[in-house]
């Protein structure tokens, strides 16, 4: 693949870990908001609103992840490439941010769920 090409892979690759990220956000934000009315509901409820947070938790980890390992086998390739313009410096030099994308990132929406599973059973 040429420059341009691997570049724009790894544009595709950043908006998909921009999208992966959007549902499970929004899915915890709604959830720290409707906890409390939830933890009083029956225990079936309780339940299956807990497990619908731990798949899409799952889900949304799973695109994240491999988003910016995709994204980093991208830049792994852009490196071998001949010649260097700005652009490429800057794509090449994001790559140990996409550490932050397949581990912290799950990691934070982890302890937002354990957090959540707390109040609802409580």
């Amino acid at each position: 693949m040429s420059e341009a090409e691997l570049i724009q892979e790894f544009q595709r690759n950043r908006l998909h870990v921009i999208l992966a990220q959007l549902a499970p956000t929004g899915l915890l934000a709604f959830a720290a908001i409707a906890t409390p009315t939830i933890a009083q509901s029956s225990d079936f409820v309780v339940h299956a609103f807990a497990l619908i947070l731990l798949a899409s938790g799952i889900l949304g980890a799973l695109a994240e992840y491999s988003a910016a390992a995709q994204a980093q086998a991208v830049i792994d390739d852009l490196k071998t490439l001949p010649g260097s313009s700005a652009l490429r410096s800057r794509v090449i030099s994001f790559r140990p941010w996409l550490e932050v994308v397949k581990y912290v990132t799950p990691a934070i929406f982890v302890a937002i769920f354990a957090a959540i599973l707390v109040a609802l059973y409580a």
